[in-house]
């Protein structure tokens, strides 16, 4: 009896050694997460623990990338109390305690990224809390890009195409096409992480045609346009050649005028010539009509 009884007791002591040295464990089932801005998340974090629930304590805290050395406390439950940060009231919460330390996160913001921490305290378990963490990134959609063009749009001259784009998570790529009367890719100067540009030198009739900008990353696509006219403008030298064939055609224009006028006085002066003999004769006429009554009457008499 007393060595079966000194076996059991050293079974017993076997048995609940386990459980006296349990210490509390904390695992968090995703290391990384992405949630599209606007959507929910659920942010998990589970724990282990063999002591009774009713000191149970759980703080999320957030390093965001914007300031990684300034963590902000998310939200914290505390003796059967739930305390959520001031900024975050109503986009936050427990989904779960006190039996899984998960939360729910609503509204997400581009703030929302940063290093998630889920910190869990069981007394009498051990003093220091198990920590899970995990990384939450939130992804934004291509904004809608701003075009625009700038330079000498005459024949030969240098135009810079630009576009930007204000917001997008990944960073959106930055392409230029022209899409009329031929598609073409062109090549982009980035101009920082947003914004990029074409460089056209000694634009010609060719350079004239539609462009495009387009934005893009995981979440999709966002265009501008550009409609780029090239203007030709005479060269001098047809210039020149233009004013010397005008001033040749007006000279030759007066020179016609004061010819006919010269005419129309030469001619005038000579039909007043060719008049007076005419005068002469007709005087001649009704002299000789004037003396034919006066003869006759002589010859009656």
């Amino acid at each position: 009896m007393g060595s079966a009884g000194g076996w059991m007791l050293l079974t017993l002591c076997v048995c609940l050694s386990p459980m006296k040295n349990a210490a509390l464990r904390v695992t968090m089932r995703e290391s990384s997460l992405n949630v599209v801005q606007g959507d929910f998340i659920v942010l998990p974090c589970s724990f282990f623990t063999s002591s009774p629930l009713s000191r149970l304590n759980v703080i999320w805290t957030l390093a965001p990338y914007s300031s990684p050395d300034s963590p902000i406390q998310v939200i914290v439950y505390d003796h059967g109390q739930v305390i959520e940060d001031p900024s975050l009231i109503g986009r936050v919460g427990f989904t779960g305690i006190p039996w899984s330390a998960d939360i729910v996160l609503n509204d997400t913001r581009v703030s929302d990224a940063g290093i998630y921490r889920c910190m869990v305290n069981n007394p009498p378990e051990t003093a220091d809390p198990g920590i899970g963490e995990l990384e939450l990134s939130v992804l934004v959609p291509p904004s809608l890009p701003e075009c625009q063009w700038d330079g000498d749009v005459d024949m030969g001259g240098s135009v810079t195409l630009s576009c930007s784009v204000a917001e997008g998570i990944p960073t959106p790529e930055i392409q230029w096409e022209k899409l009329s009367p031929e598609e073409i890719t062109l090549p982009v100067n980035m101009d920082g992480d947003m914004s990029g540009s074409v460089q056209i030198a000694n634009a010609s009739s060719q350079t004239s045609g539609l462009y495009r900008c387009s934005a893009t990353n995981l979440l999709g696509t966002e265009n501008c346009y550009v409609n780029l006219s090239i203007y030709s403008t005479p060269d001098s030298s047809s210039g020149m050649l233009q004013g010397v064939l005008l001033t040749l055609s007006m000279s030759l224009l007066l020179l016609a005028l004061l010819v006919l006028v010269l005419w129309l006085h030469r001619t005038g002066q000579d039909g007043r010539r060719w008049g007076e003999p005419k005068e002469e004769e007709e005087d001649e006429c009704y002299n000789e009509i004037r003396y034919t009554p006066s003869l006759m009457k002589r010859s009656f008499v």
